[in-house]
């Protein structure tokens, strides 16, 4: 049996992914394949933690292009990450994966604040660990926030699930004839300007030199194939 490549990884994946083939919402049978492919990680114990978007609920940066103050309409964006990881961690516990959520704002009736080392001790403790709300502070994206707590926890990669099989010169469900990139550097990324991660995540994981992996949700298995350090998707390194 293959060793796993990774001993402690932070997933991010992203709201939209959890409405499935809908616009708006969480999708159970999705929710519920992720929950059983994390599964099968943490058999091969390995620690993972979860950074999850809120796009599926409300975006907002989408809502202050409208007009909405965008301080506010980030906190709303905030609260929406923190419904998707409740759900999540609902999922998991129900096929017997312990889980904690912890979040950036103060909601102590439904999850933990987030607090650093009790993040760590529930990793080395074998639980899931999910990071809801962002950083907590508007302007802010959830693509920021897993390379922070990724840097926090000591993640040895970003695992970021898209439902593209890697990172393209253009929209490949657009532009069908775009080319992937096998590999790229932090530099490419920002010199080209691909839309992976915003600037800030890809700044932070190039100061302290963490890999990003991007690859595509939607193939059942990949999370851990990823893990095992087969070639799949599209790596981002120093």
């Amino acid at each position: 049996m293959k060793r796993p490549h990774y001993k402690r990884i932070l997933l991010k994946i992203s709201g939209e992914f959890l409405a499935g083939d809908g616009d708006y919402g969480i999708d159970p049978p999705v929710i519920q394949q992720i929950a059983r492919e994390i599964k099968e990680v943490k058999n091969l114990g390995v620690e993972v933690a979860i950074v999850i978007g809120g796009g599926n609920i409300f975006r907002g940066m989408a809502a202050s292009s409208k007009g909405m103050d965008r301080a506010s309409a980030d906190y709303m964006g905030m609260l929406a990450t923190v419904l998707n990881g409740l759900a999540l961690q609902d999922a998991l516990e129900k096929i017997g994966v312990f889980t904690r959520v912890q979040t950036a704002i103060e909601m102590r009736e439904v999850a933990e604040p987030y607090i650093r080392r009790k993040a760590i001790r529930h990793l080395e403790k074998g639980r899931v660990v999910i990071f809801a709300a962002g950083t907590g502070n508007p302007f802010f994206t959830t693509d920021t926030t897993a390379s922070l707590r990724a840097m926090e926890i000591g993640a040895e990669v970003i695992l970021k699930a898209t439902k593209v099989d890697g990172i393209y010169e253009a929209d490949p469900m657009i532009d069908k004839k775009a080319k992937k990139f096998e590999e790229l550097t932090y530099l490419d990324v920002l010199k080209k300007q691909l839309k992976v991660m915003d600037a800030t995540a890809i700044s932070l994981c190039m100061d302290h030199g963490i890999s990003i992996i991007v690859f595509n949700l939607k193939r059942r298995g990949n999370i851990k194939r990823v893990v095992l350090g087969e070639k799949v998707g599209t790596k981002v390194r120093g």
